[in-house]
């Protein structure tokens, strides 16, 4: 395989800085360069600054690099990644790509503007080095041709998604000419080195996800003004009720902006002159009348939707959200709804159930349903073999570059191939000849399953061929049906990962923590006795682990049974020093949203293997208590361990950033970020391919293994600093209440967390045990579960999802 050490990216626009910011994200150093200035800025000219100056002539790729900086959601990991990227200009800096595997262009969407570029880096390149466009729609073919072989068999189409660190979806579109080896080496870095989602296209117009993305964006606005929608309507209905994300239809065009649109329509209406829909690829009326009014969207602050300054809160400083009229292009606020069919339909939780429940509704909401989905799997289906042999590529596309919960023809599955195939007839409406094939080899769905292997069906052959098992991929869903589950109850499983290792799976409501999930944390340890050499803690739901079960803690509180609250705190601590001193390894492998009691049971495994974006934080203050699973013991524990041992050296600012961490529910921004707050150590990992974090997670516990793992016994030698730190941390909650920082409560809830970190009240620093600081955690827990703001603040957390703060 290619070994890529180092990309540059020429191009420092939005998608450049990006794509370059994900390299250094994946620890891979990377040259971001851009076109020197013609002339000076006012403030160059103040400087005293020339054209000939290094500042000014790289101007364009610092900004490019400022922006990625800046922007929000972060490009970067950590801010400090940055330093691997090496800023420099077209002009005095090209030859520097001599020593870079892969080039990655990024300018402006221009085939004269790229094939300019190309002419220049072509004598430049090393050999063997591959050299890609990211462009959105252009003909591939079109940009390599009239250039030497060794560049057009190196030469590829990359199309990343933005932004790059967060979208999970890189195209790949090689020309007829491309090595196999060149696409190879770019799937497997993709892949495993920044954690993309392949999908190989066609060279065509928009390739795969944006063709089906746009078509499906145009027809939506088309059904809402010929049968009347109004845009709450619809954007309730194409969001997560469809299973597409939160932003639906036009908050998601809001963002991406309607100037973008227009032109992606205007593209896609030029190049497509024999698609079938080709009179869909328009401007709509009303958006070309906001794009004369400037409703652009995010960047102009306002589009469909616009965010005005409320007269409520504290400050009077709550915003209101307004809708624009399309009749007036004036604001109004939002309307209700009354689309009694999808209120019924939330309680359905697997989206395609819900979805096949929607589309046989007989009110409106059926009959949007029936008509979007209806073109949609019209549309994807006549688009093979056109855009990709493959439906899987299509399906993986829309699930990867938008966020769709399920694929086209996964969903259609559900809504039944044959009984649309029907209605198409009844409407004299052409068949699709992938649908005509499927039917006539008596099939009725495009996927299979069975004995724990998955089938799709291969339009070239006329029949279904096997979904193989990815090598360092491991699907728990496809394990557990070839009968790998040792053990289960409501809220964890055991299952067999092959080599000797177990997995711990939670699977309760977003994953969070009760009796069950400690039990079978327990049944794990003891199968670790009974012949496992090791166990991951792992899962493949939407989050690792949300924290404790809120709802049975506050029962037990309203109840007055404090014997149950102090026993459940208990009965985790205790397993999670069960999970600390294993005989074996335990390895946790965190993502997403991993909070509370998740965070505890990842930093006292043996190891932690995370997902790149795993967001980690001990939030238990937003409800007014502490972490109590071992949590604040263990990050003490961290923190004093961290500081240095000669005498100068003052111990308590180690402790002071744990106190800071914990007391302001701290959440980490990405798995590397966590290092920061100590929820990561040093010996822990990163997987960039949550697709691959079991696996990877089974590997480091097996390498464990071979090290010859020994876990050391509980310590008795924390040196807790006592009165004197408890009275800086207390003067510190005292400055913030002044300052109006936090409430009297929150002072509250911060006092009790002083005291377990200062290690109780010694009048100077004393050498305690684990268990001494795990009954301290405890006492702290309970005392606070008896406050009613607690009460009050785990009600609110329950019925609205976020917490109270006042």
């Amino acid at each position: 395989m290619r070994d890529i050490r180092k990309v540059a990216v020429l191009g420092a626009g939005t998608m450049g800085a990006r794509i370059a910011a994900h390299l250094v994200n994946a620890s891979i150093p990377s040259l971001l360069l851009d076109i020197v200035p013609r002339e000076l800025t006012p403030d160059e000219q103040a400087k005293g600054l020339t054209l000939k100056d290094a500042k000014v002539r790289n101007r364009f790729a610092q900004a490019g690099l400022d922006a990625a900086l800046k922007s929000s959601p972060a490009a970067f990991f950590v801010p400090e990644a940055a330093r691997m990227i090496t800023i420099g200009n077209f002009e005095d800096h090209l030859s520097w790509v001599k020593d870079c595997q892969w080039i990655i262009e990024a300018v402006t969407e221009d085939a004269k503007v790229k094939r300019a570029l190309f002419e220049k880096v072509q004598p430049l390149r090393g050999p063997g080095a591959i050299l890609s466009t990211n462009t959105s729609g252009i003909s591939v073919a079109s940009l390599a041709a009239g250039f030497d072989d060794d560049f057009r068999r190196h030469f590829l189409g990359t199309h990343f998604f933005n932004p790059p660190r967060y979208m999970k979806l890189l195209e790949l579109i090689p020309t007829a000419e491309t090595l196999v080896e060149v696409v190879e080496a770019v799937t497997r870095f993709g892949d495993v080195v920044l954690g993309k989602g392949i999908v190989i296209a066609k060279d065509r117009p928009n390739f795969i996800a944006n063709r089906i993305g746009t078509f499906v964006t145009l027809n939506v606005l088309r059904v809402m003004r010929e049968d009347g929608y109004t845009l709450e309507e619809v954007d309730a209905l194409t969001g997560p009720a469809m299973g597409l994300p939160k932003s639906a239809t036009f908050r998601t065009l809001d963002l991406v902006g309607l100037d973008v649109l227009a032109h992606v329509v205007k593209n896609l209406s030029e190049a497509l002159p024999e698609d079938e829909r080709r009179e869909l690829f328009v401007v709509p009326d009303f958006v070309a009348r906001m794009l004369e009014l400037k409703l652009l969207g995010e960047k102009t602050k306002q589009g469909f939707y616009k965010k005005v300054a409320g007269t409520g809160g504290k400050n009077g400083d709550e915003s209101e959200i307004l809708t624009l009229d399309l009749k007036t292009f004036e604001y109004r606020p939002r309307q209700k709804l009354n689309l009694p069919a999808l209120e019924m339909a939330r309680n359905i939780e697997d989206v395609r159930q819900r979805v096949s429940s929607l589309m046989a509704s007989p009110d409106r909401a059926g009959e949007f349903y029936r008509k979007v989905l209806g073109d949609t799997f019209h549309y994807a289906a006549s688009r093979i073999p056109e855009i990709s042999d493959d439906i899987l590529a299509v399906d993986d596309a829309m699930k990867w570059g938008f966020n769709w919960e399920c694929g086209v023809f996964e969903l259609w599955d559900v809504v039944g191939v044959g009984a649309t195939a029907e209605r198409w007839r009844n409407e004299k409406r052409p068949i699709p000849p992938l649908v005509e094939k499927l039917l006539a080899s008596g099939k009725k769905r495009f996927y299979e399953e069975s004995d724990g292997k998955r089938r799709v069906f291969d339009f070239a052959k006329g029949e279904y061929r096997v979904l193989e098992d990815q090598p360092g991929i491991i699907l728990l869903p496809s394990l557990k049906a070839r009968k790998r589950e040792i053990k289960k109850n409501p809220g964890a499983s055991l299952v067999d990962l092959g080599d000797g290792v177990v997995c711990l799976e939670f699977h309760s409501k977003m994953n969070t923590i009760g009796a069950d999930t400690v039990q079978m944390m327990h049944a794990g340890l003891k199968a670790l006795s009974e012949g496992f050499e090791a166990m991951v803690i792992g899962n493949q739901g939407a989050n690792f682990c949300v924290g404790a079960n809120l709802m049975l803690v506050l029962m037990a509180i309203q109840e007055g049974d404090w014997d149950e609250v102090k026993r459940a705190a208990q009965t985790f601590q205790n397993a999670n020093m069960a999970v600390k001193y294993a005989p074996k390894p335990v390895v946790a492998a965190p993502f997403g949203m991993t909070l509370g009691g998740g965070v505890e049971i990842c930093v006292h495994s043996a190891r932690v293997r995370a997902a790149a974006e795993t967001y980690m934080g001990l939030v238990e203050v937003a409800v007014g208590i502490i972490p109590a699973g071992g949590g604040t013991k263990e990050m003490l524990v961290r923190a004093l361990d961290a500081a240095p041992r000669d005498e100068d050296a003052d111990p308590f600012a180690f402790v002071k950033e744990v106190f800071r961490n914990i007391g302001m529910a701290k959440v980490s921004a990405s798995a590397e970020d966590a290092r920061k707050f100590g929820y990561l150590s040093p010996r822990d990992s990163i997987s960039m391919n949550r697709d691959r974090l079991i696996a990877d997670a089974k590997q480091l516990a097996l390498d464990l293994v071979k090290l010859g793992y020994r876990p050391g016994k509980p310590r008795e030698d924390i040196r807790v600093l006592g009165r004197a730190a408890f009275a800086k941390m207390k003067l510190g909650l005292h400055l913030m209440r002044r300052a109006e920082y936090i409430t009297d409560f929150d002072a509250v809830v911060g006092t009790e967390l002083a005291r377990v970190l200062s290690g109780g009240e010694f009048t100077s620093p004393q050498l305690v045990s684990e268990q001494y600081l795990l009954e301290l955690e405890r006492e702290a827990f309970v005392s606070l579960c008896g406050q009613k703001k607690t009460v009050e603040r785990m009600q609110h957390m329950l019925k609205k999802g976020k917490p109270l703060r006042n």
